[in-house]
């Protein structure tokens, strides 16, 4: 159990996360759908044509389709979009490698020797003298 519990508490987590946000939102979706049947002057019943469960999962799968369209949208848009300086965007990483170079670059040329060859970095600088 403790091995399971390392390798996926991430995982774990958010499916008992999700299970909890569930049943709250069934319990909450079911009082408020009996109280609107108590003032109708009918009873709530979970079955039958006028039951809970078209209202539950009518809210449910608004709720997901809600936020799959929000994260579609995220995937979708950031994979193609660009916003300058954002975590997302492509940008970032090309400036990144750029920089990388402009150091490489340096770093090359402060270790040429008298020669302009360049050493490796485990080779020792030979000193005249």
């Amino acid at each position: 159990m403790r091995r399971f519990w390392k390798s996926y508490n991430l995982s774990t987590v958010l499916a008992t996360l999700f299970v909890i946000s569930w049943v709250i939102q069934t319990w909450t979706g079911w009082m408020e759908f009996a109280a609107e049947q108590a003032s109708h002057g009918e009873s709530a019943q979970v079955w039958g044509s006028s039951g809970y469960v078209w209202n539950w999962g009518r809210t449910t799968f608004e709720n997901w389709q809600s936020e799959m369209l929000q994260l579609f949208t995220m995937v979708v848009l950031t994979s193609f979009l660009v916003h300058r300086g954002s975590a997302e965007s492509k940008d970032s990483d090309e400036e990144m490698q750029r920089a990388l170079e402009r150091i490489e670059d340096r770093l090359n040329s402060m270790d040429a020797g008298p020669t302009g060859a360049t050493r490796a970095p485990w080779e020792p600088t030979v000193r005249a003298g």
